[in-house]
C-alpha cells in the first residue's frame, strides 16, 4: 500500500481557516475516530526550537496547535505537550512562542520533558542506546507538529528531525559531537522515530507561512499556504521536498527512513490527496540544492584542505549583538567559537580547526548573524 500525505490549503492563520483546514486534514486520513479514543494519553510535540514570536516562524503558529488540540480534546483525549528546546526551559519557551497561553486555555499541561529514561534499542540503525524524555515515553499517541523550514545540517527541518526534541537538556549538543557526520546523525533520527511508536501517531506539518533561505531560525519567510498530514513522517517530508523542488535524494533521512521500515519517499509510493499540490510548489523556495557535505566531518579528510573547501559558519559582525548564544551552544571542547582571550566585551570568532560544522551556533542564533558560506575553493569545486 502507498503511504498517503493529506495537502490542504490554508490562506492564513486565521483560527476558521486552520481550523477547517485541520479538521479536513485530519478528516482525509479517517477521522479524529482513527486516531484518538476517550482517555488516552496524546502528546502534543510541536517543534519548539527557540522562545520566539510566533511571527519569526521559528515554531508552528499557535492557532495551528489550537486547532489540533481543539479537535482531540473534543475526542476525550487527555493531552499534555511538550518538546526539549534548544536554549531554555520547556514552559518559557512555549510561552514566548505563544504555544502556553493556547494550551493552558484548554487545560493541556506540560509534559515532563526533564526527567531522561535510558532504553535500548537492538534493531537501531546505528542508536542502540537511547536517552528520551520521560514525557515522550508512554503516551497511548503522539501528534508532531513540524514547521516548514530549511536546515543548514539536514537541508530541511521536518517531521522526521522534530522528533530530536525527545532528547532532553543537553543531550542534543553531545549527539552532535558524537556523530559529526551528516549521514549518522540522521540515522540517529531515524532511530529515534522508530523508537517512539505509540498505537497512534500523526504527523503534521505547519507550511502556512515557511521559512526559507538561513533556516531554522535566521531564515525569511515564504507564504507556501499549505498544511500537511500523514501517519509515515518520510513521505510527509518527501512531500514537502516537492513542494519546495527539492530533491528527496538530497535529504538523508530519506533513503534511512525507507532502509528502517519508518517510511517511503519515493513518488510512485505516496498517494496524495487534497489539493492540488502542483499550484502550491514553489520553485524559488531557497534551500541548498546539493547533498550535504561528508567530508567536512570525516576524521581522515586533511584538515587544512577541510577548511578550505567545506561550508561552515560565518558571523556577520554587523548584525551580532554578543549575546553569546553561539558559544554557549558549541558543543565541542576546546569550543570552536568564542570570545578572544575570554574577553566578553569582544564579539565572537571561529577557530575551524575545531569546528565540527555541526550549525547549532548558526541554529540558535536569535539576530540571524550567522550564515553558511562556502570558502572560494569549495564554491569552485561545486
Amino acid at each position: 500500500m502507498k503511504a498517503t500525505v493529506a495537502v490542504i490549503r490554508c490562506e492564513n492563520y486565521e483560527i476558521e481557516n486552520v481550523r477547517s483546514a485541520v479538521t479536513r486534514g485530519i478528516g482525509l486520513l479517517g477521522g479524529i475516530s482513527a486516531f484518538a479514543q476517550a482517555h488516552e494519553k496524546i502528546l502534543l510535540k510541536p517543534n519548539l526550537l527557540a522562545g520566539d514570536r510566533p511571527d519569526k516562524l521559528v515554531t508552528p503558529y499557535p492557532t495551528v496547535f489550537q486547532a489540533v488540540a481543539e479537535i482531540f480534546k473534543a475526542a476525550g483525549a487527555d493531552m499534555y505537550y511538550g518538546d526539549s528546546s534548544g536554549m531554555g526551559s520547556l514552559e518559557r519557551v512555549a510561552r514566548q512562542a505563544g504555544i502556553k497561553e493556547v494550551a493552558d486555555s484548554l487545560g493541556i499541561r506540560p509534559a515532563d520533558f526533564r526527567t531522561i529514561v535510558p532504553v535500548s534499542f537492538p534493531g537501531a540503525l546505528l542508536a542502540k542506546q537511547l536517552r528520551l524524555a520521560a514525557g515522550a515515553l508512554g503516551a497511548d499517541g503522539i501528534i508532531s507538529i513540524a514547521k516548514m523550514k530549511t536546515h543548514g545540517f539536514t537541508r530541511i527541518t521536518g517531521a522526521v528531525k522534530n522528533q530530536f526534541g525527545c532528547l532532553p537538556g543537553l543531550q542534543k549538543a553531545e549527539f552532535h559531537v558524537k556523530m559529526p557526520d551528516v549521514y549518522d546523525f540522521s540515522r540517529v533520527l531515524v532511530d529515534i522515530n522508530n523508537y517512539l511508536k505509540p498505537r497512534l501517531r500523526l504527523f503534521i506539518m505547519d507550511g502556512i507561512a515557511a521559512m526559507e533561505g538561513n533556516g531554522p531560525r535566521g531564515g525569511e519567510p515564504s507564504a507556501m499556504k499549505v498544511l500537511l498530514f500523514s501517519i509515515d513522517p518520510v513521505a510527509l517530508d518527501a512531500v514537502f521536498c516537492r513542494l519546495i523542488d527539492l530533491d528527496p535524494e538530497f535529504v538523508p533521512t530519506m533513503k534511512f527512513g525507507e532502509e528502517s521500515g519508518l517510511g517511503v519517499y519515493k513518488p510512485d509510493e505516496i498517494q496524495i490527496i487534497g489539493d492540488d499540490i502542483e499550484p502550491l510548489i514553489n520553485k524559488n523556495f531557497r534551500v541548498v540544492r546539493r547533498p550535504p557535505e561528508r567530508f567536512a566531518s570525516a576524521r581522515s579528510f586533511p584538515t587544512f584542505l577541510k577548511n578550505r573547501i567545506s561550508p561552515r559558519p560565518v558571523i556577520n559582525y554587523e548584525r551580532c549583538v554578543n549575546c553569546g548564544n553561539c558559544v554557549q551552544m558549541c558543543p565541542v571542547a576546546p569550543k570552536a567559537v568564542g570570545r578572544p582571550a575570554g574577553n566578553k566585551d569582544q564579539k565572537p570568532v571561529y577557530d575551524y580547526k575545531r569546528c565540527i560544522r555541526c550549525y547549532c551556533c548558526q541554529e540558535i542564533c536569535p539576530e540571524k548573524a550567522i550564515a553558511i558560506k562556502i570558502p572560494l575553493l569549495g564554491r569552485l569545486i561545486h
